[in-house]
């Protein structure tokens, strides 16, 4: 039943692995990345009524770090709406209230993801058809295609080209991030300059997407025979990411840990939830100046 009021997750995104190629003329870089969706425990929250007009109200505990928030009219929240309205000509407005609980410049898709559920609660408060934002998300940035799918999916292209990667299991997994912001741009300069990409490819057909990764596992296992790229010259960037990757490998019953996207969030998978949650408590005695959160990694909720 439609109504003026809508509030939806924007849950992080986590790289389980993420391939890098070589700069373009465009001075974007070809991806290959299997994405996973945490739950509500590491999700933001976005809320939106109609309105005249575009406004957005932030709050929460994300703020910790405005300086990486940046101005709101420039958020990525208010120019998917905008991008909305000139697809589809609506003259209708919004008022968002952005409930902010994930880390900034953090490497899981915050921004992407508020974007993502912007376009989704706009699409039923202004009864617009969902394929305009479909056509409006490659533009927003590279992870906003996948995080307004919401499933797990290989990520390819720039980013565009999302493929659904149904029948997975969902991973149990410790999210943690050092509360140190690694902006996206300098780690891929740095890439380039290290002469990164070489001899990049995407995955064909991947053999996770069949019964051989049934199993927690066994999806691990093979998780753990790629790589994510940027971790190396995110590092070099945050020296505290290593410490973290040190921290979450030494935990009991981690069977992989790898830092996600440019960083600095990092994570741990495990073969069950209780030993996630564990690895946290104990982690979260060590390390009370760090976020982290027990989640299970799959399609959004």
């Amino acid at each position: 039943m439609k109504t003026d009021a809508y509030s939806v997750l924007a849950p992080a995104k986590v790289n389980l692995f993420l391939h890098v190629g070589p700069v373009q003329a465009n001075g974007r870089h070809p991806l290959d990345s299997l994405v996973a969706f945490a739950g509500e425990e590491a999700a933001d929250r976005l809320s939106v009524m109609i309105s005249d007009d575009l406004s957005m109200t932030i709050t929460g505990p994300g703020m910790t770090n405005p300086d990486y928030i940046g101005p709101v009219d420039d958020n990525l929240v208010l120019r998917a709406a905008r991008a909305l309205q000139a697809e589809t000509g609506t003259c209708q407005g919004a008022r968002f209230t952005l409930e902010k609980h994930l880390p900034v410049a953090a490497g899981i898709g915050g921004g992407s993801a508020d974007a993502a559920a912007a376009l989704r609660l706009l699409t039923d408060l202004w009864g617009t058809d969902p394929a305009a934002a479909r056509k409006v998300a490659p533009a927003l940035g590279g992870d906003v295609p996948v995080a307004l799918q919401g499933q797990v999916a290989l990520m390819q292209g720039e980013g565009e080209r999302v493929r659904r990667a149904a029948g997975l299991p969902r991973i149990p997994a410790l999210l943690v991030n050092p509360r140190l912001a690694c902006p996206t741009g300098p780690i891929f300069r740095a890439y380039d300059a290290a002469g990164g990409g070489a001899g990049f490819h995407e995955f064909g057909a991947v053999p996770s997407f069949g019964p051989p990764f049934e199993r927690v596992y066994d999806l691990v296992y093979w998780l753990g025979r790629q790589r994510n790229d940027l971790q190396a010259p995110a590092i070099a960037q945050v020296p505290e990411i290593a410490v973290v990757l040190e921290a979450l490998a030494a935990l009991p019953d981690t069977l992989l840990a790898r830092m996600s996207g440019s960083g600095a969030t990092c994570f741990a998978l495990f073969e069950s939830e209780d030993a996630a949650r564990s690895a946290g408590a104990r982690l979260a005695a060590e390390r009370p100046d760090w976020w982290m959160r027990a989640t299970l990694l799959g399609d959004a909720v």
